[in-house]
């Protein structure tokens, strides 16, 4: 499809470009860009009013398939990846059976190939069924395209696992993300330990459960000089270590999503297990410290975490659900409103958190900036839509969401892969 943008307020941060431009792209590619292009025999899209932003990135999802496709699907996800304005998502290894071999990324890939929305990225696990001990073929596993490791959902709390494996990372040139948690501090912790714990007469999770982990992984990575990203930060003991380690020029980076930092305990008072995640949604000070470390740029990336799980696993008692927020039809929105509408940051720092800075953790080369022979992954939003989160609406299969009934302004109104429109607002 040979397709023209016109008139958008194009945005990219690779670039600092924040200027009123035409996109042409022909064969999935952007191949010109300028003031005015006048192009015969194409598809117009009219993009007045509306900003063009280099395509979405999500490096933090759950998909589920193989194995748990009562939740999700590599096909809904996709779909509720496209709705929320991503082209592109990395897929976490906690499936069943794990994705800690070539047989399962590659079937990851041939899926997506056939079935999918969007671009995805399989994430391997470090660690043979995440068990934490033994490590994987990482080698095998890249070049069967896995594009970083983790065993997300489980911590690598073995420091000599966790040395082995960025120093395999660094021969590689790939990324380790950890999911940061000592469990022998949280234990059977459901909740943010604190005040609101002992009110709800529920075990709680402390931040010092967090903290010991990040130290520790900022410890190994500078040992051994090679890169490491800090998954879902929640706590302000956190950002306080990744601020000092990136003053001493460690190689980390982090995320935060829309659930830690618009989320406070408090709200666990109706015992809501949508509001059940991993780690825990934290104080208001821990949520303050994170919207302080997204202004000063301590924190890297935006991401959702998305984690969908079925009714019936979430309609029990609130020590037995499952952790996990579904977030990919949401996160956008959340973030415009909450962050960008509010001018707590800007447009262009919001886009390149989501977008540009993601790529670049990942490699992505052609994605994640808007110029001549990138890819033509882009997300179109409307900042003045006005959205009601309806959970009955969602693309994706689950419905576990706590901002249900919400209304916030801004919202994407198309989402653009590979130069194919597939999704476009219904309003």
């Amino acid at each position: 499809m040979r397709l023209l943008i016109k008139n958008g307020r194009v945005i990219d941060p690779s670039s600092k470009t924040d200027d009123t431009l035409d996109l042409l792209i022909e064969r999935g590619k952007i191949v010109d860009i300028k003031t005015k292009i006048e192009s015969k025999g194409v598809k117009v899209i009219d993009a007045s009013r509306l900003v063009v932003a280099p395509g979405f990135i999500d490096m933090h999802v759950h998909l589920r398939e193989p194995g748990q496709e009562d939740k999700e699907t590599l096909f809904t996800g996709a779909l509720a990846a496209a709705k929320g304005g991503f082209t592109s998502i990395a897929c976490m290894p906690n499936t069943n059976p794990v994705n800690d071999n070539r047989g399962v990324t590659e079937y990851i890939l041939s899926e997506t190939k056939k079935n999918s929305v969007v671009n995805v990225f399989p994430i391997a696990s470090i660690t043979r069924g995440q068990n934490g001990a033994e490590l994987t073929d990482m080698a095998d596993l890249a070049e069967a395209g896995a594009i970083a490791f983790s065993d997300d959902g489980l911590p690598i709390e073995d420091s000599q696992v966790m040395r082995r494996a960025l120093e395999y990372s660094k021969i590689l040139k790939t990324l380790i993300i950890n999911h940061c948690e000592d469990k022998n501090l949280s234990g059977e912790g459901v909740m943010h330990e604190g005040y609101y714990s002992y009110l709800f007469g529920l075990k709680g999770i402390p931040a010092s459960s967090e903290e010991t982990m990040i130290a520790r992984d900022i410890i190994l990575a500078k040992k051994v000089g090679t890169p490491i990203h800090i998954a879902h930060l929640s706590v302000k003991g956190a950002v306080d270590i990744i601020k000092e380690a990136k003053k001493k020029k460690v190689m980390v980076t982090t995320e935060v999503t829309p659930h830690h930092l618009f989320l406070t305990d408090s709200l666990l008072e109706n015992y809501d297990t949508n509001l059940k995640v991993n780690p825990p949604i934290r104080s208001e000070e821990d949520a303050q410290a994170l919207i302080q470390a997204v202004k000063d740029g301590v924190i890297d990336v935006f991401a959702s975490d998305h984690a969908p799980h079925t009714i019936d696993e979430k309609d029990v008692e609130f020590d037995k659900a499952p952790f996990g927020i579904n977030g990919l039809e949401t996160a956008v929105s959340l973030f415009l409103d909450k962050l960008v509408n509010k001018n707590v940051i800007s447009l262009r720092k919001f886009v390149g958190m989501i977008s540009t800075t993601p790529a670049a953790i990942l490699g992505l080369e052609n994605k994640g900036k808007i110029c001549v022979g990138a890819d033509a992954d882009l997300t179109i939003l409307n900042l003045k839509k006005e959205i009601v989160v309806d959970v009955n609406t969602f693309k994706s299969k689950s419905r576990n969401n706590p901002f249900h009934g919400w209304k916030l302004r801004g919202a994407p109104v198309k989402t653009i892969v590979g130069g194919k429109i597939v999704y476009t607002s219904s309003s």
